[in-house]
């Protein structure tokens, strides 16, 4: 399974739309994984029209029509991996060993909120992952997501894409 990760697109906050070259790979993933702050229910619709799956939740900055459709974790097995989606974990000091007893049955935890990319692993085997933002890099070099493969319960070809 190809999988597309994103999080805090901030629409229209931030930007109008998504960048096309993320409407790219949307078109070429399996499952676009959204760990939160949409801002706009339009953008989630978007979405949900044009991906083939949709695993997601709100973040803080999502009102209530966004919160009545997105539960605050989300959880899927893809392609044999256990995935879970949030929009926080807190300060970073910590991240590994408070998720892993958060989650302990999760291959890999997908999280938002900082948009700054992460990708760790906890003592208990459990891979953090934050994608960053597509629309808001806020103190970061570049606007960025991630994409990666799910297949006979590995996670691979994990890649940060920086957008310009």
């Amino acid at each position: 399974m190809r999988l597309l990760i994103l999080s805090d697109t901030h629409i229209p906050r931030r930007a109008r739309d998504l960048p096309a070259r993320v409407w790219e790979e949307v078109d070429r993933c399996d499952v676009v994984i959204h760990a939160g702050d949409w801002c706009d229910l339009a953008s989630l619709d978007a979405l949900e029209r044009r991906a083939p799956r949709l695993l997601a939740v709100y973040g803080n900055n999502d009102g209530p029509p966004l919160r009545h459709r997105l539960p605050e974790v989300a959880r899927a097995e893809l392609g044999g991996v256990r995935f879970a989606v949030v929009h926080e974990t807190g300060p970073a000091r910590g991240r590994e060993k408070r998720c892993a007893g958060r989650f302990p049955d999760t291959d890999v935890l997908v999280f938002g909120h900082s948009h700054i990319p992460w990708d760790s692993t906890a003592p208990n085997g459990l891979r953090l992952l934050n994608p960053g933002s597509p629309t808001d890099r806020r103190r970061q070099p570049h606007h960025t997501y991630l994409t990666a493969r799910a297949a006979d319960g590995a996670l691979t070809d994990v890649e940060l894409h920086a957008l310009d």
